[in-house]
Formats: structure tokens, sequence, C-alpha cells
């Protein structure tokens, strides 16, 4: 009944939905019922591929939903998504047991390498997976709520929040680095073996991965949608277009700011977690800002402010990265990712949804039949 009303007036939300269920369902099947020996077989490494790319479609979304709906140019998002990422990572690692190189029944192995004597203190409670899980929407969350009070209490806007936000990125990634930190430093977290007691590498359990990345990316759709189709949302829409005017009128502007900017890092979070059981690791790069930067091009060449145009330009750029970054065509994917940014700026201001709705919305204009006005009878002359 939510879910009808939400979708009520939102056409593309419900073709959204509908694709996203609908590879949560058939996907699978291809890859567990279908004989590898048939065209129709899902292999593992494209399951996984796909299940990446609902992944970073997630975390575009939630970046939609500060960007195209605040005016919060984030350039941190990927600080959210590594976070989820590495509390599931601590998790994974604490199911290795004795399975490990060094067989040690608590510490991973590098800390048994580096000579670590006892488990920190932040690990404790990953063993458990609905600690583990609390961490992955904790831990982003906070952050962002605790970056958003100070910032946006202080009215920081604009490029200079861009540029803060960038900057804890890169401290994050340098603090992360680090080998004393606790969490593997340069190597990261990795050689998974179980997640809630099932194989990662098995097929059933990339299978089920796959699934739980198409549901989580619909329920953050439909958690976006039911957040823009709101009031909540109207001031959202107000703020990032007339900042001053909606302080002046009386809303508490940094509330709402710091709000949507918490519900997105939790988003982006759990993209990160259900991204590294599939790609089998977490390192500090994954703070880089360079990435960061490439959301915001998937979320401007789908089309900012339009939430599924987020999700869709996140799959269409990671799968062009992926075709062209393979082959003679490699050392120049930076410069052809640049020139679509630039191509997206100034010919597609709207994106590639943006534009489809417009053609769409022209077409359906075109078809309306206006009634024809029949020229008024010529006054006749009295004889």
């Amino acid at each position: 009944m939510i879910t009808r009303a939400l979708l009520e007036n939102d056409r593309t939300g419900k073709w959204f939905l509908a694709i996203v269920l609908g590879l949560a369902i058939v996907v699978p099947i291809l890859h567990l019922a279908v004989p590898p020996s048939s065209p129709f077989h899902v292999s593992t490494a494209t399951l996984a591929l796909l299940g990446k790319y609902l992944c970073f479609a997630l975390l575009a979304l939630s970046l939609d939903l500060v960007w195209g709906y605040c005016g919060i140019l984030s350039l941190g998002h990927g600080a959210f998504f590594a976070l989820g990422g590495y509390a599931m990572g601590m998790y994974l690692m604490r199911q290795i047991g004795t399975r490990g190189v060094y067989a040690h029944p608590v510490l991973p192995d590098f800390m048994v390498f580096l000579n670590w004597k006892e488990l920190p203190w932040f690990w404790y409670g990953f063993e458990n997976a609905w600690f583990a899980f609390l961490m992955v929407m904790a831990v982003p969350g906070l952050l962002a709520f605790v970056f958003g009070w100070f910032a946006f209490r202080s009215r920081v806007t604009g490029v200079y929040l861009s540029i803060i936000t960038q900057a804890l990125t890169y401290a994050l990634l340098l603090a992360f680095f680090r080998n004393d930190m606790g969490f593997g430093g340069n190597n990261g977290l990795t050689d998974f073996k179980d997640i809630l007691g099932f194989p990662v590498q098995a097929n059933t359990t990339r299978a089920a991965l796959f699934a739980a990345s198409a549901l989580a990316l619909a329920l953050g759709y439909l958690a976006a949608r039911a957040i823009v189709a709101s009031r909540l949302g109207k001031v959202l829409v107000c703020i990032r277009d007339a900042e001053s005017r909606t302080r002046f009128i009386g809303y508490r502007v940094e509330h709402y700011k710091t709000f949507v900017f918490t519900v997105s890092a939790i988003m982006a979070g759990i993209a990160g977690a259900l991204y590294v059981p599939q790609v089998g690791i977490i390192n500090p790069s994954e703070f880089n800002p360079a990435n960061s930067i490439e959301v915001v091009i998937w979320v401007a060449v789908g089309g900012r402010g339009t939430l599924a145009g987020a999700a869709l330009g996140a799959v269409l750029v990671n799968f062009a990265k992926t075709t062209f970054t393979t082959g003679f065509l490699a050392p120049y994917w930076l410069f052809a990712l640049g020139a679509l940014f630039v191509i997206t700026t100034i010919w597609l201001p709207k994106g590639i949804l943006g534009k489809f709705n417009d053609l769409w919305e022209r077409w359906r204009s075109s078809r309306v039949a206006k009634p024809e006005q029949k020229p008024a009878p010529a006054p006749q002359l009295a004889e």
C-alpha cells in the first residue's frame, strides 16, 4: 500500500523497480539452474561483476539524494562506502578463525604477522553478524552526523563544503594506510571464508549476495523516494534552490541538511558492505578521493535529481570502464571519462534520464490532438 502510494505518479520508478527486482530473480536462476554450456548461463565472474554494478548504483543513488535534491555536492561519499565495507570486512575476518595462515583462533593473520598480542578493542563484537550489520550503518551514519552538525551549523556551503568532504576522505585514506591502525594497512582485509555460516565462494552464496544487492537497491530507491516525495523533500528542494530564503522564512536548514546527509551516508555504507564479500577484498584505495569524484560523474551522466538516473549512470559508466580498461584503450580511459563529463555538462545537463524524460513529454504533448477551431461564419448582408 505504501509502495503504491510512493510510485503513484512515478512512471520511471515503476520501471526501475521492475527491472531491479526482475534481475534479482532471473540472474541467480541463470547462474544456478542453467548449465555452463548454455549461452544463457551467467558465469561466476559475470555474477560478481553485475553485483558490483548494483552496489555502485546504490552508492550513486545515495549521492543523488543529497546533491540532486538538497544541493550538497559531496566529494567524500567514497569514505562512507569504504567504512561500510571495512565493517563488513572485519566481520568476515573474525569468521576465519583457525583456518587462517597462522591458525590463530582470535587474531587475523595480519595481526599475527605484525606481532600483535591481543585483539584491539574496536574489533570486539564483530564476530557477531548483528553487531557487524549495525556497525555498517552506525559508523558511516555517525561520521556523517558529526561532520554535518559542525559543517552545516557553520553554514559551510558550495565549493568549500566539497573541498572539506574531499579532505575528510583523504585523511581517512592516510589513516587506514598505517599498519598500526589495526585495519590491515596497505593490504587491507581479504581471504574471507564464510558469511552467516555459508562459504563466500559458493555459487549459492554469490547468487544470494547478488539478490541481496538488488533488494538493497530497490529498498534504497523506495527510501529515497519516500523522502523526496514528502513535505521534507519539498523543503530540501527549497534549500537547494534558495537556501537563504528558506532560512529566512523560519526553517532550520542545518537540521534538514544533517538529516539527509546522514541517511545518504548510511545508504552508502550498506552499498560498501554488500560490495566487499562479492569482490573479496577491502583496502584503503577505496578511500581514494578520485573514487568519490567518479561517483559524481555517474550521477551527472545518469541524471541529477532523478534517483533512477543516478543508478543508471553508475551502471553505464562502470560497464564502459570494464569494457575500455581491457585492451589497447586502457591507458586512455581517464581521458574518456573526463570527456564524458564535459560532454554531459554541455549537451546533457539533465543527464541521460533527464533528456529522455524531456523527449517523452515532448512526444506526449505532440500526440495530444488540439481541437480544431472552426472559422466563424461571415456576416450576411441584409437584402
